[in-house]
């Protein structure tokens, strides 16, 4: 291992101060990207883009996991309705698991990380929390069909916990290993 000089060392020290994030600048730009997100997929509302979320990348996926595990359920996509003989769920704006993938982004964007390493996470948060979302879907389509209270438990509150959850241990784990040495040794 090679001697550092005296320069490098300063230049260590002034790269770990750019990369240090104040609480109450990673909390401003943390609240301002995830409103901008939730404001924007607002905006969405009742377009082409909402329909084509919901119906073509949650619904439709959902129906063949569902066909997958239970190949006698029958399960199709209608619009935003997972259906099958015998019951199926509605799909709304909010349960296609946006929230919680803007959650993500928003820390991303917040964290003391390398634009590489953000863009490197904003893919794999999205591919994580699709598929979180897609088996929450599924476990919902058979707790609906099963048992109406556990669907409820499951619905209102036991799932969006562990979406929140699972996403949190997501990022604690890409800040451990993207951000940078030194704003680690200093947080």
């Amino acid at each position: 291992m090679a001697i550092q000089s005296y320069q490098d060392l300063l230049d260590a020290e002034t790269r770990a101060q750019r990369r240090k994030v104040h609480p109450l600048s990673f909390l401003l730009i943390f609240m301002a990207a995830f409103f901008a997100l939730q404001w924007a997929w607002g905006q969405a509302r009742g377009t082409v883009v909402e329909r084509l979320v919901i119906d073509r990348a949650t619904v439709r996926p959902a129906a063949f996991l569902v066909n997958l595990i239970s190949p006698s359920t029958s399960a199709y996509a209608d619009g935003s309705r997972l259906k099958a003989p015998g019951g199926g769920i509605n799909i709304l704006n909010g349960c296609e698991g946006t929230e919680v993938l803007f959650l993500l982004y928003a820390a991303l964007l917040a964290a003391p990380l390398a634009w590489r390493a953000r863009l490197l996470g904003t893919m794999a948060a999205t591919l994580f929390v699709y598929v979180l979302n897609q088996v929450r879907i599924v476990a919902l389509f058979f707790a609906y069909r099963t048992d109406a209270a556990l669907f409820d438990a499951l619905h209102g509150m036991i799932a969006p916990l562990l979406l929140i959850a699972c996403s949190l241990l997501f990022f604690l784990y890409w800040l451990q290993r993207y951000a940078p040495v030194e704003s680690r040794a200093a947080a």
